[in-house]
């Protein structure tokens, strides 16, 4: 078995890692079960915060390591909440005080244009000067009025014209076959194959 350690605790990540991982001989382990403490995310960019929760999971475990860093951006917010949108009306994080902010920023704009991001990035070691990047990008627009019961964040509020459905409103494997982490995943999967012989 291939170990990698995630730069997260989060449950769902963790399945939906191991759930495509696994069956390749990659064991995907969380960096709180080695004792590794999070890492500062200053940045601006997603590739930027990504590289350093990856490079810090790596150097604390002596592991090669993988970290994703994702959001949304919204065209007439010029990017904005990116790098921020989980906690984009501040602490505590809270979808349902992010989501007010972001209609309340997006009053009277016509332009609802919008696309959520998701940055893979897997490294051998802390030093590794060839990271494997996989990005994937979905594309829709913000609606007022919340639709769906599925998802998380903005999903509810993430509408896609070709399916004319939210993005709540879809099912997880509908979701997975069209969302930007479901794309970077798929990414990563064969730069793994590819570039590593994983």
């Amino acid at each position: 078995m291939n170990r990698l350690v995630l730069a997260s605790d989060n449950p769902g990540k963790i399945r939906e890692f191991n759930r495509l991982f696994a069956p390749r001989g990659i064991e995907v382990v969380p960096q709180g079960k080695l004792g590794v403490k999070p890492a500062e995310e200053p940045f601006g960019t997603f590739i930027e915060n990504c590289l350093a929760k990856a490079r810090n999971a790596s150097r604390q475990t002596g592991l090669p390591a993988m970290a994703d860093d994702s959001g949304i951006c919204v065209d007439a917010l010029g990017g904005l909440p990116g790098v921020h949108s989980a906690r984009f009306a501040g602490e505590p994080k809270s979808d349902a005080r992010n989501n007010a902010l972001l209609l309340e920023k997006l009053s009277g704009e016509s332009n609802r244009r919008a696309h959520y991001v998701c940055v893979l990035v897997a490294l051998k070691s802390a030093d590794d000067p060839d990271p494997l990047v996989a990005t994937g990008s979905w594309f829709g627009e913000i609606v007022d009025s919340p639709r769906g019961e599925n998802g998380f964040g903005y999903d509810p509020y993430f509408f896609l014209p070709e399916k004319g459905k939210t993005a709540a409103e879809l099912s997880e494997d509908e979701k997975n076959g069209l969302s930007h982490r479901g794309e970077a995943q798929k990414r990563l999967s064969e730069l793994l194959r590819s570039r590593w012989g994983w």
